[in-house]
């Protein structure tokens, strides 16, 4: 069976250090625009070859149209997301992808975030949205593209948010940042962080950074991208 599949890219700058960027990633939740956000926990995380890989499990809501009502009845869907965070090269890649309800809508979603020549942190988002129900899949993978750019845009805001209460002089920051960030391994990067987080409890300060995984890469290897992402035992 073919199963065609919808994609969507968007792009946000943050005025924020990579570090910071990187810092903020692990304390987002609880924020004004994350309502949706149930539980949050980290359940594998290691350093494998200068980088640090973790695994962390998400649970999340979200309200359906009602012509979706027939297909979803809005129960909390579980969230694995996978990423790997490189010090040296100053990326945090990140992967996640739903646990059910995939045959309704299946959404891969892949988060680039890397410094910029300015000292701001750039983040390249990317998703591929596929359904398998028959004569309904081009208006859930529509419906689908739609919601990824709706929350695409709550989650830069709650994410600024947080950026501002963690981090009120970012602009100072910006310029004392380089030297901190190059000199970081990716074993000090992981220095506080829990084995467990969840949105209305106390947050660490976890840091964490990814690889720069080409997007050509992802787009021809979807179907290992679990695989390769995956945390060794």
């Amino acid at each position: 069976m073919v199963v065609a599949a919808s994609t969507c890219r968007t792009e946000t700058v943050f005025d924020y250090s990579w570090m910071n960027v990187v810092m903020a990633y692990w304390n987002r939740y609880p924020n004004p625009s994350s309502s949706h956000v149930l539980t949050e926990d980290t359940i594998q995380r290691e350093v494998r070859d200068g980088k640090l890989y973790s695994r962390r499990l998400l649970s999340k809501t979200n309200p359906v149209p009602k012509w979706g009502a027939r297909f979803y009845n809005n129960v909390p869907v579980k969230i694995v997301e996978d990423s790997v965070l490189d010090p040296v090269k100053k990326t945090f890649t990140t992967f996640t992808r739903n646990l059910g309800m995939k045959k309704i809508m299946k959404v891969d979603e892949i988060v680039i975030y890397s410094e910029q020549k300015d000292g701001s942190t750039l983040a390249v988002r990317r998703a591929y949205i596929s359904s398998q129900v028959f004569g309904f899949s081009r208006a859930i993978r529509a419906f689908g593209i739609e919601r990824f750019k709706a929350n695409g845009n709550k989650a830069s805001s709650g994410f600024n948010h947080v950026l501002r209460r963690m981090f009120p002089h970012s602009q100072i920051a910006l310029h004392h940042q380089a030297a901190i960030t190059t000199a970081a391994t990716a074993s000090e990067l992981a220095v506080g962080s829990g084995s467990s987080t969840s949105p209305s409890g106390n947050h660490n300060n976890n840091l964490k950074s990814a690889a720069k995984v080409g997007y050509e890469f992802f787009k021809s290897h979807a179907s290992k991208i679990a695989q390769i992402f995956s945390v060794r035992n």
